[in-house]
Parts: C-alpha cells; sequence; structure tokens
C-alpha cells in the first residue's frame, strides 16, 4: 500500500486512467531526464504502471529509494510542472 504522503502526482487516489498516464508519463520523463541511468528502475516501473497498477507501489518505492538529491531534483521538476499546468 502506497502511504499518504506519497499519493501525489500519478499516485493519487481516484485519478481517472488518462490523467493517471499522463502523470506517469510526465515523471517519467522529469526522472530519466535528470537522473539518467539511475532511474531506469524507477523509469520502467512507470512505464509499466501505465497498464497495470499493480506497479504503481513499487515504482514509489523506487523513487523514495533513490539518493536524497535525485529525489529533491525529481520532486522539484516535476511539482513545477504540474504548477505550470
Amino acid at each position: 500500500m502506497i502511504a499518504p504522503a506519497d499519493r501525489w502526482g500519478p499516485f493519487a487516489l481516484d485519478l481517472e486512467h488518462a490523467e493517471q498516464r499522463a502523470r506517469l508519463r510526465s515523471l517519467r520523463q522529469t526522472a530519466r531526464l535528470l537522473t539518467g541511468p539511475r532511474a531506469a528502475d524507477l523509469c520502467r516501473l512507470l512505464a509499466r504502471a501505465e497498464t497495470d497498477p499493480n506497479a504503481l507501489e513499487p515504482a514509489s518505492r523506487a523513487l523514495n529509494a533513490m539518493a536524497a538529491n535525485d529525489r529533491r531534483q525529481i520532486w522539484a521538476a516535476y511539482a513545477a510542472l504540474a504548477r505550470a499546468a
């Protein structure tokens, strides 16, 4: 189960499938651009989560397991993107 503190972006509850898919892609692109191959597992799980909701929890764990600096960069860039929308 995804912890309440981690229910943001594509991990939020009750999203329509199209919106969740868009958020997953946006987060995946952000992670890949900012951290390159260090985000390979995260990006793979985010891509899988587009069609398999069971991949959401492992994707959340993969993001939380990344180095603190990488995680902060991804969060900040994703938040800025979401605010602009």
